[in-house]
């Protein structure tokens, strides 16, 4: 099961209606403690399971036969996935210039953009070492936990810090 903005809102309008200080929520993959920070509101801290992950297109298994990330961006190249659902920023802020754009070289540690879910913004590092091909999902488009936000192609080997 994955928690959709609309889920956030409704369980923020359950909370609001409610004399709860706090509500602590464990998925598979997430787990979210909201507090009431008093008048001012919801403060929210999460923490993902799972760490952002990027899939390495690989050569197909049987000839005529491409497996999913390859068909998804192409053989060779490398699909950066969001760390969790939300909002995708190409920026640190509005109006700033983009952490990467087309053509420039990525490490592993590169930050190529931010996430924002419930007001907390998370970091998304290309994973591997490359050059930015395309990007898949513009600025302040919302992003699925399974959404393609980039594709890089790998040098010198590819993969984490190759």
């Amino acid at each position: 099961m994955e928690l959709t903005p609309d889920d956030v809102r409704d369980v923020l309008r359950v909370l609001d209606s409610s004399g709860l200080a706090e509500l602590h929520l464990e998925l598979a993959d997430l787990t979210l403690t909201v507090r009431r920070e008093g008048a001012a509101g919801w403060t929210a801290e999460q923490q993902v399971r799972r760490a952002p992950h990027v899939e390495q297109a690989a050569a197909p298994a049987v000839a005529g036969e491409a497996p999913a990330a390859v068909a998804e961006v192409g053989e060779g190249l490398v699909a950066v996935h969001p760390p969790l659902l939300g909002t995708f920023y190409r920026a640190p802020q509005p109006g700033a210039p983009p952490f990467v754009d087309v053509g420039d070289r990525v490490d592993a540690e590169t930050v190529v953009g931010i996430v924002e879910t419930m007001k907390m913004m998370t970091p998304v590092h290309a994973g591997v070492r490359g050059t930015v091909v395309e990007f898949r999902l513009g600025n302040g488009e919302f992003a699925e936990a399974d959404a393609v936000l980039l594709v890089v192609e790998p040098v010198g080997g590819g993969g984490a810090g190759g």
